[in-house]
């Protein structure tokens, strides 16, 4: 499946992308993150401590373990603060 894959924050950063399609047979998000770190060692160091972000599903806040079928977009982000 082909994925809309976006980036915010830190994570933007270490990865160097805003966004990017990904082809994937992932099941989970989890699955995802499991491959992306494999690609090279910027996406390893932006997913090395998954407790520190947060994954949105078209637009709707999700556990790393939901699954992905039917999900057009994935979103990654570090958790939101008030002020």
């Amino acid at each position: 499946m082909r994925l809309d894959v976006l980036y915010f924050a830190w994570v933007r950063e270490r990865i160097g992308l805003p966004k990017e399609q990904v082809e994937t047979e992932a099941v989970t998000v989890a699955d995802l993150v499991a491959e992306l770190m494999l690609r090279e060692e910027r996406y390893a160091a932006a997913f090395a401590d998954i407790t520190a972000l947060r994954v949105a599903l078209d637009q709707e806040l999700a556990e790393f373990s939901a699954p992905l079928a039917g999900v057009r977009e994935v979103a990654f982000f570090p958790p939101m603060t008030g002020g």
